[in-house]
């Protein structure tokens, strides 16, 4: 049985499987560490009595213990440097040879090995893990098991593949501030925080590697989204890691973002109480539910430019052939306004967001409620995934299931082309060229993966950005530059800055007064008042009644 793939160098012999967690090889050829078999067969040896057989194992047992004489696989091992190269303003990964290795999660214990690939990971089809466990290239405890494995609790599972990595932006990780104990950084767009799915080397944590040298170890203090920019914290010790996740998990922290939606977006400040529920947590899929989670934003406009003619960000609605839609009757045209309200949505807006609660995807998920989603969301400003209405005032369900949502998403990025524009599926050509990634039909050579083309720009950016981070009581705050897509366009007047954040926070300081400025600074008034009283001479205990133990002087 062919063992996996692994390192060619002497080092990459030497790898554990924990190091193997974290990168892989270049070059790789299958090599293997094979345990020496019994020369005792059943007539024994030079005459001797022969050995009794054992009895031969079930099925299951054999599929739950693996053999102690089958083949050990060598891990692949580490690259370094990194195998960056860039090109066509992007960051690209030469393909490589990695060893994923992971323990067994509670939820897969008692379940065949190949049932568990099949139900949570979505990256290539069922054929090839089934193939890969035959061959070796996905194994448990370093040793070949077969797809019809029972995993068992405490088993390690590695996973061997020729990796192909997506290209990400090649704009550098901005510096905001450093010191000894924190790094706060501008992550740029489309880039990953940690290895995940088919990213790895092109991720924050590992490009902040590959700039720093190999020692540096950086812990991430918050979270942002793959397509998400803006301000993250990185701690360079994991004692200062924890301290600033205590921080920023603190209830008078306040965070801003900015985003570019849909259409003219409402004046004042516009508060969403909308609950959100995650519909599949395979593909990290959220939408207002009336049974979900409890979620609060206050958005507030800070510019809207109306479209201008020829302008390529603002996509056409064409109707069948090829022109604008037109009504036939009054209702037609009402059904339009009640069911299509993104056909009288033009030009965009950029819009400040505070999040009270911090749920996944909150933002995209309140602004798609809303009517106005962000306009380059591929997932939430998709019409192939959510039909006509975007799931605008869908809080039921009732005009588009789970189900249909997550069968459509599903198919968005293979066969298809996953559009990442709202409005209408046949769009004027200048639309189909900005196309996200999908198959291109072509096979690896090495590894007959399927490849994917190149990430459109809509795959490589979404028009939400981390503005700033904050305390109420002030003593500290951190605010990124504005980005490209925030600014007035080219012939246009607007705003190029952002003010403070307490016309936001007068909207909900009512319900969430820890977040009010106005507030904190009262609480900590009264707090230092109360604390200069009980130093005063003659003060007298609120709760004994009687008043300090006068020591003498000198005392």
């Amino acid at each position: 049985m062919a063992a996996a793939p692994a390192a060619s160098s002497a080092a990459s012999h030497d790898a554990a499987p924990g190091q193997a967690e974290q990168s892989g090889v270049a070059t790789a050829d299958a090599t293997t560490a094979v345990v020496d078999e019994s020369r005792n067969g059943s007539g024994g040896v030079n005459g001797d009595k022969p050995t009794k057989k054992k009895k031969k194992p079930s099925l299951r047992d054999r599929s739950v213990i693996p053999d102690e004489k089958t083949v050990l696989i060598t891990p692949a091992g580490d690259i370094w440097p990194r195998p960056y190269h860039f090109e066509d303003d992007l960051r690209r990964v030469r393909p490589y040879h990695f060893t994923y290795n992971t323990y067994c999660k509670e939820r897969w214990r008692g379940r065949s090995l190949i049932d568990i690939f099949e139900s949570e990971f979505r990256d290539r089809p069922v054929e090839y893990y089934r193939n890969s466990m035959v061959r070796g290239d996905i194994y448990v405890n370093g040793r070949v098991v077969g797809p019809d494995y029972i995993v068992r609790n405490g088993d390690m599972i590695s996973h061997t593949l020729h990796r192909h990595e997506p290209p990400v932006t090649a704009e550098n990780i901005g510096i905001i501030h450093e010191d000894d104990d924190i790094i706060v950084i501008n992550k740029p767009s489309g880039v990953p925080v940690h290895p995940a799915g088919r990213y790895n080397f092109n991720s924050v944590i590992e490009i902040m590697i590959a700039d720093r040298g190999k020692d540096f170890l950086p812990h991430p203090c918050n979270r942002l989204d793959r397509l998400t920019s803006g301000i993250m914290f990185i701690a360079k010790s994991v004692k200062a890691a924890e301290a600033m996740a205590i921080k920023i998990r603190g209830r008078t922290v306040r965070k801003e973002y900015l985003a570019r939606v849909v259409g003219h977006f409402p004046d004042g400040e516009v508060v969403c109480d909308q609950p959100i529920l995650q519909i599949s947590p395979k593909l990290g899929l959220n939408r207002v539910r009336a049974n979900g989670k409890s979620a609060r934003t206050v958005f507030k406009r800070l510019a809207y430019y109306p479209p201008r003619e020829g302008d390529a960000d603002e996509p056409a609605v064409l109707a069948e052939d090829g022109q604008p839609p037109t009504p036939t009757n009054a209702e037609e045209q009402a059904e339009d306004e009640r069911s299509k309200p993104w056909l009288k949505k033009k030009g965009y807006s950029i819009v400040r967001c505070l999040p009270v609660t911090g749920r996944t995807h909150q933002l995209r998920v309140h602004l798609q409620y809303l009517g106005h989603p962000i306009q380059n969301d591929p997932i939430y400003a998709n019409q192939r995934v959510w039909g006509f209405n975007l799931g605008q005032a869908d809080a039921d369900g009732s005009q588009n299931t789970d189900e249909d949502v997550i069968s459509r998403l599903n198919r968005m990025g293979k066969e298809e082309v996953a559009e990442a524009v709202v409005y209408y599926d046949e769009m004027v050509d200048r639309y189909e060229k900005q196309r996200a990634e999908k198959m291109t039909g072509e096979l690896c050579d090495i590894c007959q993966t399927p490849l994917y083309s190149d990430p459109g720009s809509h795959e490589l950016s979404l028009w939400l950005h981390s503005l700033r981070y904050e305390d109420a009581d002030g003593s500290w705050a951190y605010t990124s530059p504005l980005p490209k897509w925030a600014l007035p366009p080219k012939g246009m007047s607007g705003p190029t800055t952002v003010g403070g954040m307490e016309e936001l926070v007068e909207a909900v300081k009512d319900e969430n007064p820890e977040i009010s400025s106005e507030v904190q600074a009262k609480v900590r008034a009264e707090a230092e008042a109360e604390a200069k009283a009980h130093t005063e001479p003659g003060h007298v205990d609120a709760q004994s009644g009687s008043q300090p133990e006068q020591l003498p002087n000198g005392a």
